[in-house]
């Protein structure tokens, strides 16, 4: 079964707006297990929609157009899909009512064009918009090609997919193997290492499949096995991460699209009851940022230190004078201090250091990109990592907020085999 998604609307092509719908769909249509190998664009012209449509037909099964069925003149998707196809637009006496009643409690007349949001495409399975007024088409045409014809604003497209979509498409493609898919996500190892390590497996590849993908300053590998039994989809799933596993399991930290190293650290801080605190130099309080962004953090994070200037790290932490002179600040001497300080100073069980040259320029003879970044883990002394990044002043940064993140977890998954 194949697809092809045609967004709509020229405020894409113009790039004021990203397709994030295109990407939605094509990962919820790989999960129904129908594939998606081509994409268009297309701006509000008539003409180079219905081109579109018919380039799509000659090798999709299934053509889904998203966009243009809203009330204003350039909305003119459902017209011409309605047009190609030599059916008319009849009107849903549902939606008609729900945009009745809209306007009515908004103290709103209905404007001339608002019926249009009304209008189905004859023969068509209408699609309710249950966070907009535009309804959807489902056109299934037993020997030629079917339609699925959506609105374009997201929350609209995405929980009609959800809530529509989905079980049109199951009750009408049921034969149709179904995508299971994990995302197994890695840091400390670039994407073409980890396709390198696991080379054999990918050669190999039939059932489940594996790729990788490069994210900022990490990797994902999803494997995605084609099965209409949902136990024996897990049973191969399982038995492909453990071989994964085998090769890089060193480097894995946790799984799924919607997860991150700043949220894995998170949770294993509060489910330990352990406390963390930071003192950041080059990084000026983006691991403490970063920490932020997690609901829940408040009550393992009282707090930390931005110490950027020499004077600081000496003023707000205690770092002693005679060591930045001796050893500068760009040295494992003052990120062991910076962390001990730290820690002290806010009595938490973690504290976490960054001292070094993001860029553009060198610091102290130290060429851009590095970093020391030290950590106080409980009572144990100081641990301190030497990195060298070799990106732009802010990639630098971020790399080694995650550098930061990753050896706070590794120090915590060490103490829970210890336990």
């Amino acid at each position: 079964m194949q697809a092809e998604i045609i967004a709509v609307g020229t405020e894409i092509l113009l790039g004021q707006i990203d397709n994030t719908n295109a990407s939605y769909v094509a990962r919820g249509l790989a999960a129904l297990g129908i594939n998606v190998f081509h994409q268009q664009v297309v701006g509000d012209n008539p003409v180079r929609l219905e081109a579109a449509l018919r380039e799509a037909e000659e090798r999709a099964d299934l053509v889904v157009v998203m966009g243009g069925l809203g009330p204003t003149k350039d909305d003119l998707t459902k017209q011409v899909v309605a047009k190609h196809l030599q059916r008319e637009l009849v009107l849903d006496e549902v939606a008609m009512q729900n945009i009745t009643t809209h306007y009515q409690n908004s103290g709103r007349s209905i404007g001339n064009n608002d019926r249009l949001q009304a209008l189905y495409i004859a023969g068509a399975q209408v699609l309710a918009n249950h966070n907009g007024m535009a309804v959807g088409d489902f056109i299934h045409q037993a020997n030629w090609t079917d339609y699925l014809v959506l609105p374009g604003p997201p929350r609209e497209l995405k929980l009609m997919f959800d809530t529509e979509v989905k079980p049109a498409l199951q009750a009408t493609y049921q034969s149709t193997a179904k995508l299971t898919s994990r995302v197994l996500r890695f840091f400390g190892i670039g994407e073409a290492a980890l396709a390198e390590r696991l080379e054999t497996l990918i050669d190999q590849q039939k059932n489940p499949t594996l790729a990788t993908y490069a994210k900022d300053g990490e990797v994902t590998l999803r494997i995605t096995a084609s099965t209409n039994d949902s136990n024996e989809a897990q049973r191969l799933l399982d038995q492909v991460e453990k071989q994964v596993q085998a090769l890089v399991g060193d480097f894995f930290y946790g799984y799924g699209d919607d997860n991150s190293l700043v949220k894995v650290v998170v949770e294993k801080l509060i489910k330990h009851k352990l406390t963390i605190t930071a003192a950041e130099s080059l990084t000026a309080g983006l691991f403490q940022s970063t920490l932020g962004t997690v609901g829940g953090v408040s009550a393992v994070f009282p707090g930390g230190f931005v110490t950027y200037a020499a004077s600081a790290k000496q003023a707000l932490i205690g770092v002693p004078a005679d060591v930045i002179k001796e050893h500068g600040v760009v040295s494992s001497e003052t990120a062991t201090w910076m962390a001990k300080k730290a820690q002290q100073s806010l009595h938490t069980d973690i504290a976490v250091s960054f001292t070094g040259a993001a860029g553009p320029d060198s610091l102290e003879g130290n060429p851009a990109g590095t970093v020391w970044i030290g950590l106080a883990y409980r009572g144990t002394s100081v641990q301190t990592k030497l990195c060298h990044f070799s990106d732009d002043r802010q990639m630098n940064r971020w790399r080694a907020v995650l550098t930061g993140l990753n050896m706070v977890l590794r120090a915590i998954e060490a103490d829970e085999t210890l336990a």
